[in-house]
């Protein structure tokens, strides 16, 4: 069986061809998932996982079947409410979801997903097309928006680019996790002596900032580099941005440092 149908959104046109996948063998055509270009131990490595939110049991069990096939883990949700109720997962993964639901439609949910789950792209797929509300879509950071019935095609292609966005953004937030970690390993004068050099101030400044001795400073620089692992002076500064350290107002006076501080090691 094969419907056709054409949504125009935008200065675009877009047709779409109904198929049944139970009666189609897209293990043929699907692509399996991707793994290329990942490294040992990155997110690409996890089992990628999609998730549906649609309220007609008959799209969802489609999808799942479809997802399956393609050689994803799918996790289907009846509603916005059951989805948000179930438990994080810290693998790349991305959100099939149908636009209009009883109860929170998916407008409201994709702004909560925003917030909670940032990592998590979104594909919307609606029975209309609306041009304004997917350009509001759109602009609030879905990935995709497609018109039932859909096409296994478009869809899987859809889902794997949504998936390496999810994969990246998770080994980000992996980095910076483990960033944060070696961050919160540095004493509190390693801190200090980081946000200063950071803002561009020589040994000589800090210490005179801080009220230690220069060799003070090249010590406590010595090891928060080690801590850090930072090659150079540009990484430490772009950890330093990546952790979202502010630097120290200028105009600031070594004179009243040294006084409001007193000698440190």
């Amino acid at each position: 069986m094969k419907a056709v149908h054409t949504a125009s959104i935008g200065t675009d046109s877009y047709t779409f061809h109904l198929r049944e996948v139970a009666h189609d063998n897209p293990r043929s055509t699907m692509p399996s998932r991707e793994t290329s270009g990942s490294k040992p131990g990155q997110a690409a490595d996890m089992a990628a996982v999609v998730f549906v939110v649609d309220d007609d049991v008959s799209v969802r069990e489609s999808l799942e079947l479809l997802v399956l096939s393609a050689g994803w883990q799918p996790q289907t949700f009846e509603s916005a409410q059951e989805f948000l109720a179930s438990p994080r997962r810290l693998v790349p993964c991305c959100l099939i979801l149908d636009f209009s639901m009883p109860g929170l439609n998916g407008l409201e949910l994709q702004k909560q997903v925003a917030v909670e789950r940032p990592d998590m792209p979104i594909i919307f797929i609606t029975g209309y097309g609306d041009v304004p509300l997917t350009v509001q879509a759109m602009k609030a950071g879905a990935v995709e928006f497609l018109t039932k019935p859909l096409n296994d095609d478009v869809l899987i292609a859809a889902i794997s680019g949504a998936l390496q966005r999810s994969r990246t953004a998770l080994d980000h937030q992996l980095q910076v996790n483990a960033l944060r970690d070696r961050y919160a390993s540095l004493s509190r004068r390693e801190r200090e002596v980081m946000e200063l050099v950071v803002a561009g101030l020589l040994n000589k400044q800090v210490g005179g900032e801080l009220g230690i001795s220069e060799i003070t400073v090249k010590a406590h620089r010595g090891s928060l580099m080690r801590k850090m692992e930072a090659r150079s002076l540009p990484e430490l500064v772009t950890m330093a941005a990546q952790l979202g350290i502010k630097q120290r107002p200028e105009g600031r006076s070594s004179g009243s440092s040294r006084t409001q501080r007193g000698p440190g090691r």
